[in-house]
């Protein structure tokens, strides 16, 4: 685990545009959130009134509000999906369903630049009184999509809005203004994104001075009202740098951390680290399940006490894995370490992947460790965060690949594909992976391409307060583009000074090898550090990387202080959770499968099943034979029971893992 006095990295991201995934596992989730999940979210928003709320409430339309006062925000969410789709496959008629959409939503801005369709249609005169009714939640997620659309299309309608919106938040709130508590964190993430685009460091400061308004009893609304939730629900117990342990409502939690760890980023103020590295190790050590899935406990969606993990109640809601993710790449990029790459793969391949069906049509909200066959996936719900949050997450995985640190690049995540990658001095690399992950632990990581980029500009921008979006936007927009070498002069280069390349290797791999040209690499020439492997060389095209990892099915024992598991196991391969599902083994009974200690599985890899996986076959301690599928594909046949963790015949003992 990294330790608590882990210095400031501040890698820097890689845009997932940059990432070409051609991936055998990943395009064909990516083509069915493209082509299934996406239209039907849209159709949702449509048939349910999300869209109409904006009509009615710019005046196009008559009708009072529709839904819960969250609603708008479905509506931004599936419109950053839409803008990430359009990012990868620019669709014509995507486009001006969008732009339908945004000037719906443009008609519905007040004057001031206020804009919450619950308020202006039901109760405009109660703006700013309840701050659990997610005004700045709402506007979070506009001002995520903004960004987003503007990026895709370089339109500025849809970010002329999110910025007047962001001006009237900092109109009224800030040091010597009104106080505020939002009551569902997303704010923060949203205006140090804004700034990250736009330059003004107005917006990160705002986002700083919302989280610590947290903790001194400013908070105001039906969260404070009730006694069993309080001001731990959204984490206004204490203040922020004195976070000690995880609290309260899951996918708030991990949006505050997420921000905390984006205020650092863009400060390089290291006040908030410790309080970071404490409450990670709370969350991870003795508060997540195996899957990555976090929050138990429906009655608060969120946190109980330590290691109380029950499986067939869990309630693991999908947003709060894909949150987790959030929150883990922004730690990663912050301290370079690779035990938080570890946590996004165990995102992306369990916890947050388990929430959405193999063809995109129906999700989970909740995702249990167990069921005896009556829980499902299901076409949308009357809260559908999890559904619409799939649509923005899922097409933006390409960002989680690569880092850029101390003059090189930094391998994270293992995708089939290419990228192109600028190096802080402006010199261009261009990678291809090559791999069967996660079914196989062979990665080749070839250096195509080599580049020195001549005449970048600074990324620098001045001036602008919202009023000339076009220039003021713009420009810090191009510099961004021209960091990454594109549409600029380049040299090609034969081979570059040395630069380093780190590869992760992850926390389940017991053992591996790398190879460079076929040739095996010594400790000397392959340095291991906070969790990857660095080769650093003079590179030069045609050059080919082989990280071997071991992937032998492993048993995995909880800690003894989680007693849902107690003589238990659960079984991983690779990054993937497995789980014992009633269609493959229709002759036990549930929770009738026990496994003898010494046993072992084969891993066979089954093309025609559930859109092709690698099953383990193996035999409970009565001889009948069984076979585990991946976690995330459960519920995608017949219904039936389903199990992570199970039985064992006689070794009871108790691990630390």
């Amino acid at each position: 685990m990294p330790i608590a006095t882990s210095p400031l990295k501040r890698w820097g991201n890689v845009p997932f545009t940059k990432v070409e995934i051609h991936d055998g596992f990943w395009r064909r989730r990516l083509e069915y959130v493209r082509s299934v999940t996406l239209p039907a979210c849209l159709e949702k928003c449509e048939t349910t009134g999300r869209i109409a709320n904006f009509e009615k409430a710019g005046g196009t339309k008559e009708g009072t509000f529709e839904g819960i006062y969250f609603n708008d925000s479905d509506v931004y969410k599936v419109l950053e999906g839409a803008a990430y789709s359009l990012m990868l496959n620019r669709d014509s008629a995507l486009e001006a369903e969008i732009d339908r959409i945004v000037d719906a939503i443009a008609s519905a801005q007040e004057p001031d630049g206020y804009l919450c369709t619950y308020y202006t249609l039901t109760a405009p005169e109660s703006k700013w009184t309840d701050m659990e009714k997610h005004e700045m939640y709402n506007g979070g997620h506009l001002i995520e999509a903004a960004v987003a659309y503007y990026e895709a299309t370089g339109k500025p309608a849809i970010l002329d809005v999110a910025r007047r919106l962001a001006d009237h938040y900092d109109s009224l709130f800030g040091p010597g203004k009104r106080h505020w508590v939002e009551g569902h964190q997303e704010i923060e993430l949203a205006l140090v994104k804004l700034y990250r685009l736009t330059g003004e460091e107005r917006y990160w400061k705002l986002a700083l001075w919302l989280l610590e308004e947290r903790g001194h009893g400013h908070g105001v609304g039906r969260i404070w009202d009730i006694p069993e939730w309080g001001p731990a629900y959204c984490q206004d117990d204490v203040p922020v740098k004195d976070i000690e342990k995880v609290t309260g409502h899951a996918v708030r939690a991990m949006y505050q951390y997420a921000a905390m760890a984006d205020v650092v980023h863009a400060s390089g103020d290291p006040a908030y680290t410790a309080a970071l590295h404490r409450v990670w190790a709370h969350t991870v050590e003795r508060n997540m399940y195996i899957t990555g899935g976090i929050g138990p406990s429906h009655h608060n969606e969120g946190f109980t006490h330590d290691y109380d993990l029950p499986n067939e109640t869990a309630y693991c809601e999908t947003c709060a894995a894909i949150a987790m993710a959030f929150w883990n790449h922004r730690m990663n990029l912050l301290f370079g370490d690779g035990v938080y790459a570890d946590i996004v793969e165990r995102e992306m391949y369990n916890g947050a992947l388990s929430g959405i069906s193999l063809h995109g049509d129906r999700f989970f909200y909740v995702n249990p460790l167990a069921s005896q066959g009556g829980h499902h996936r299901v076409a949308w719900f009357d809260t559908s965060c999890c559904p619409t949050n799939l649509v923005r997450f899922l097409p933006s995985i390409g960002q989680y690949a690569y880092a850029i640190a101390d003059g090189g690049i930094v391998v994270n995540q293992y995708m089939g594909g290419e990228s192109e990658l600028a190096l802080a001095d402006g010199r261009s690399v261009r990678l291809k992976q090559t791999t069967n992950y996660p079914w196989e632990g062979s990665i080749a990581i070839d250096v195509v391409d080599l580049r020195l980029a001549e005449g970048l500009g600074s990324g620098l921008v001045t001036g602008g307060s919202g009023g000339d979006v076009g220039n003021n936007v713009g420009s810090n927009v191009g510099s961004n583009v021209g960091s990454y070498a594109e549409g600029n002069a380049v040299q090609s280069s034969a081979a570059c000074d040395s630069f380093p390349i780190r590869l992760r290797v992850p926390g389940w791999c017991g053992s591996y090898r790398i190879l460079l040209n076929g040739v095996a690499l010594s400790g000397a020439d392959a340095v291991t550090q906070n969790g990857y492997l660095v080769i650093e060389r003079s590179w030069t095209p045609g050059d080919s990387l082989v990280l071997e990892l071991d992937m032998p099915a492993e048993k995995v024992r909880a800690r003894g202080e989680v007693e849902s598991n107690r003589g238990r196991v659960a079984i991983q391969r690779g990054p993937v959770v497995y789980c014992l599902e009633q269609a493959d083994n229709g002759g036990l009974p549930y929770d009738g499968c026990v496994i003898e200690p010494g046993s072992s599985f084969v891993a066979q890899h089954r093309p025609e099943l559930l859109g092709g996986v690698t099953v383990l076959s193996g035999s409970a301690s009565d001889g009948t034979p069984i076979a585990l599928v991946p976690y995330y594909a459960w519920d995608n046949r017949e219904a039936g029971y389903m199990q992570v963790w199970l039985r064992t015949a006689e070794d009871r003992r108790l691990y630390s893992v």
